[in-house]
């Protein structure tokens, strides 16, 4: 059969392969909402304090959850077993009667992330993702770019402002509750890449004396380079409503200011999910600060950049870490007017912002940690 005027045919068969594609496409949005709704009723802690796999009717017991709905839980529990969130099993139970069977739930690596008190977790990222603030600018997409974009009220920069009437960083300066909930999200992710950044990239701080974490918020990143490399002076810089009050130790400073104006100096300037918040000009704007705060230029100063480096080569990274990496892009594109870069639209930053000299070393799982010099 053929489709209108469209010059390729396709089979029954094919079309609804074709509509079963557009389908799951669609109703992506149903997982994310439907772990979110895991998390809020707290299930994977429940799980996790029970001690052992947990029987639907104990989960339910141990859930804040109306009786008129437990029969929810069921269904929520099986899309997020397809999801590998959690996994399920049967286990028999010694019955006087007869032998029973029942179904178990247990926690998979994922879902340990989303465990509230787990010093990895990954819940207050998944509750900013998911918070209307930054989804709904997504429903705007279309119209924003039939628009003129010149950056003010009547033409917003990013569908964010075209949304909310503010970039994306005024409007969490001014509500402190989503403002606080980035600020957590971006303290449990440095938690939890600070560790394998020691654990897998410490030749890259050898020979340092100081750093400027650049944007570092509370410092959860510099805290662990510090206590990691006691040699090195850690700073931390961040905007001063971010910073104040923050206590530091022996190598670990917080001063309040503004990248774009200046970096206080150190050997290396650190820079951990900061450019792909902002365009090609602002990101070469930064890079020319940072380039000015090292130190011992010729003395083996650098900028420290972690961020993603987005695969050209199907071979290194499988295709659904690729599509994570461009879902990333969108989400810049959406909320920030920022972006996720191809390794030569690095080195087209690199070189435009004055650097001679950049190597991507390692690989943190969708992140690449990109060393580059004077």
């Amino acid at each position: 059969m053929s489709l209108n005027n469209d010059k390729v045919s396709a089979t029954s068969h094919e079309l609804l392969q074709a509509q079963a594609h557009v389908w799951n496409h669609i109703f992506q949005f149903i997982n994310s909402m439907s772990l979110k709704c895991a998390v809020q009723l707290g299930i994977p802690d429940v799980i996790h304090n029970h001690g052992q796999p947990i029987s639907l009717s104990n989960l339910i017991s141990g859930l804040n959850v109306h009786p008129s709905k437990a029969y929810f839980i069921a269904r929520l529990m099986r899309i997020l077993v397809h999801s590998n969130f959690f996994a399920q099993d049967q286990q028999d139970l010694d019955d006087e009667a007869e032998e029973k069977a029942v179904v178990v739930y247990s926690l998979t690596p994922a879902s340990r992330l989303l465990l509230k008190e787990a010093p990895l977790s990954t819940t207050q990222f998944l509750l900013m993702i998911l918070d209307p603030v930054v989804t709904d600018p997504f429903h705007l997409m279309g119209t924003w770019c039939q628009m003129n974009n010149h950056g003010n009220h009547d033409h917003p920069a990013s569908p964010f402002e075209m949304a909310h009437g503010r970039p994306f960083w005024g409007l969490a300066a001014q509500q402190p509750k989503f403002g606080s909930l980035f600020n957590e999200a971006m303290e449990a992710d440095s938690q939890l890449i600070a560790r394998a950044v020691v654990e897998e990239c410490e030749g890259v701080f050898e020979g340092l004396n100081s750093l400027v974490d650049v944007g570092g918020g509370t410092g959860n990143m510099a805290k662990a380079i510090a206590k990691a490399f006691p040699n090195i002076n850690c700073t931390v810089l961040d905007q001063p409503h971010v910073v104040a009050n923050l206590q530091g130790t022996h190598n670990l400073d917080f001063v309040g200011g503004d990248m774009f104006e200046k970096i206080p100096p150190a050997n290396a300037i650190f820079l951990k999910w900061i450019l792909h918040d902002w365009s090609d000009e602002e990101s070469v704007k930064i890079l020319k600060k940072s380039r000015e705060a090292i130190l011992s230029k010729n003395e083996g100063g650098k900028v420290i950049i972690l961020e993603i480096n987005v695969s050209a080569d199907n071979k290194k990274m499988d295709k659904k870490s690729i599509e994570t990496q461009l879902m990333w892009d969108m989400l810049m594109m959406v909320n920030l007017n920022g972006k996720e870069r191809s390794e030569a639209e690095w080195e087209k930053l690199f070189l435009t912002a004055g650097f001679s000299l950049y190597k991507i070393t390692h690989t943190l799982g969708l992140r690449s940690l990109i060393e580059v010099y004077p």
